[in-house]
């Protein structure tokens, strides 16, 4: 449906432009006439959320030449989006939390002052709609009927928005009833513009807003994580502000459920930062010989958690989104079974190469036969060693075509965490699993989490990054302040899963993997389930508590005795030089860092003998 509204906006005239007054604008209605009157789209079109609504778009989109439609009768619903080459990846430099304070937005986050973000602003939003439709995308994160989900709504100028909302949020009338019901929602406005980089902002307001009131304005991108503003927009940089206050957790974490032989069930949340095995361990299905006795596991979300403490104490967690947008190079078969089934129907491939069968391909799959054109619509040459598909090309897949859903997904309550993981992807230094001493331990495990950049990731290849708790990109306030939030959850009255730390990457002196990984991983699990429940015994060592030899799981497995003990070897060489660079970036945070991180960053440097 196609609405008009001439409210309650007010205008001055400012620099030769509309700027909006601030005023009271509590309807979604009101909110949009106000953006409108600055953005002046043709049209504005409030969005439904209906199957018939997303078709409608699609179709205009195929027509146009936006979206391509790929063989539907080997991919039924599936379309390809190829996006402007300057434009295909989550830019932090271009990523601002806007504050009057720099000391609430910290040292790892681009700081942008209220003053110079309404330059911005002003300069840029006038007139950025001409000539196309403003589309208003309601959205809900989480269930529907949860009391610890919340609404927002979305304006964008782009049809590509708009489909993958559909797919990756509870979007249209569900949720505006949601909003006329609490009174309130998350604002964000999102204007494609001519996608220069140069001028590309993604601003968040977690505090004071502009006279847009909009929490997240994003300007000059298309890309996902740029332009699906539900998702770390929302979801994580905004959302984790709100949690600071209100006493829960938003963070960048999967959520998996894994049922025992004996039907019981457990549910893993875990943080894991670019190319570290998150989404593989997220959609792990159990090896044959641990289906054949029983084991089953089920996937809750594959990327963000927003986490509460529950009436019995216990810390719960929902999956806020409602769909994959998910990372593909890689993904086959082999490594990821539930994920290449998931993806067989009713997906977005963005950047992916395409066969002369008209079916979407990348690095990772077979080589098919006969012309291949690659993620920008050329006709890919092998011997140049270009990659045909993108390495940041994604699939946007709805939530419930996972062949291995948990019941639990629309869980109003959420489920209670056996326990929480941290691991980054590491050649050396850190063992396969290990548990925290105790809940301040591992959040200083958390807070210092340490990642081998790849070529996916913005760095050096090879050099570590220190990624507190996989939330560096993604935390919308001072991370000293945040590691304070996580310290705070450990009340008298809580009863908080233990944190392990975790790392499926160890190499040998051939420079080749020690663990198999994949569905294997669900050894880590068990283990943990065991320690949970006091069954298996482990180890103290100066880092934390390891497997005891006979508590760990082998059976099965093609590993010698040397590769067994390589997996949870300490190196004391190796581990005093990472004790010295967790110091030199605790100290990089400032004088607001928690007491309570240094005095464990001294511990481990006491354990350690140095």
């Amino acid at each position: 449906m196609i609405f008009w509204h001439s409210r309650l906006a007010k205008y001055v005239r400012h620099e030769g432009r509309d700027k909006m007054e601030k005023a009271e604008l509590n309807s979604v209605e009101e909110w949009v006439d106000s953006i409108s009157g600055i953005t002046k789209p043709e049209k504005v079109v409030y969005c439904d959320g209906s199957r018939a609504e997303y078709q409608r778009i699609i179709d205009e989109m195929v027509s146009d030449g936006s979206l391509i439609k790929l063989n539907q009768e080997t991919f039924p619903g599936g379309y390809l989006s190829r996006s402007d080459p300057r434009d295909v990846a989550r830019t932090e430099k271009s990523t601002f939390i806007c504050a009057e304070e720099e000391s609430k937005v910290g040292p790892l986050n681009n700081f942008l002052s209220l003053e110079d973000a309404e330059k911005i602003t002003d300069r840029l939003m006038d007139g950025s709609m001409k000539g196309k439709t403003m589309y208003v995308v309601p959205y809900i994160m989480g269930p529907a009927d949860s009391p610890y989900s919340e609404a927002g709504v979305e304006l964008t100028d782009n049809q590509y928005v708009v489909v993958n909302m559909f797919i990756m949020t509870r979007m249209g009338k569900v949720a505006m009833d949601r909003i006329k019901k609490d009174g309130t929602f998350v604002k964000s406005i999102h204007i494609s513009g001519d996608l220069d980089p140069e001028n590309r902002y993604i601003l968040h307001f977690p505090w004071k807003r502009l006279g847009s009131d909009a929490h997240i304005i994003s300007i000059n991108s298309a890309y996902g994580g740029n332009a699906l503003l539900s998702k770390k927009c929302h979801a994580l940089r905004i959302a984790s502000v709100e949690a600071k206050n209100d006493g829960w957790m938003a963070e960048h974490m999967l959520i998996l459920e894994i049922e025992n032989p004996d039907g019981k069930k457990y549910y893993f949340a875990a943080a894991f930062p670019s190319a570290s095995g998150k989404t593989n361990l997220a959609m792990l299905m159990p090896p044959k010989r641990y289906a054949e006795k029983g084991w089953k596991a089920r996937l809750i979300g594959d990327d963000i958690a927003w986490m509460h403490v529950g009436k019995d104490g216990r810390l719960y967690a929902i999956n806020p989104e409602n769909g994959f947008f998910g990372v593909v190079p890689g993904t086959n078969p082999k490594t990821n079974p539930n994920a290449m089934e998931s993806i067989r129907k009713d997906t977005i491939f963005t950047n992916v190469a395409l066969t002369d069968k008209n079916e979407p391909w990348w690095e990772g799959l077979p080589v098919p036969e006969g012309k291949l054109l690659d993620w920008k619509g050329n006709e890919h040459d092998p011997s140049t060693r270009q990659k045909a598909a993108h390495p940041n090309s994604r699939f946007t897949t709805p939530l419930s075509k996972y062949p291995s859903l948990s019941g639990e997904v629309e869980n109003p309550e959420g489920v209670p965490l056996t326990a929480i993981l941290f691991g980054g992807r590491r050649g050396d230094t850190v063992p396969l699993v290990f548990e925290s001493f105790d809940w301040k331990h591992g959040v200083f495990l958390g807070a210092t989490m340490g990642v081998e950049q790849t070529a996916a990731a913005e760095g050096q290849v090879g050099v570590v990054r220190r990624d507190p708790m996989a939330m560096r990109p993604f935390c919308g306030y001072n991370a000293s302040h945040y590691f304070s939030h996580w310290l705070s959850m450990e009340k008298n009255d809580c009863k908080l899963p233990g944190i392990y730390y975790v790392n499926w990457f160890r190499k040998d002196s051939d420079g080749n993997f020690i663990w198999p990984g994949f569905g294997e991983n669900i050894r880590v699990l068990e283990w943990i389930i065991a320690r949970s429940e006091g069954k298996a015994k482990s180890r103290d060592t100066p880092i934390g508590r390891m497997p005891d030899e006979s508590s760990f799981n082998f059976g099965g497995l093609s590993l010698s005795d040397a590769q067994k003990e390589q997996l949870f070897a300490i190196d004391y060489g190796e581990w005093s030089a990472e004790v010295s660079e967790m110091e030199d970036f605790t100290r990089s945070l400032g004088k607001e860092l928690p007491g309570e991180i240094k005095s464990q960053r001294n511990k481990l440097r006491e354990r350690m003998g140095s």
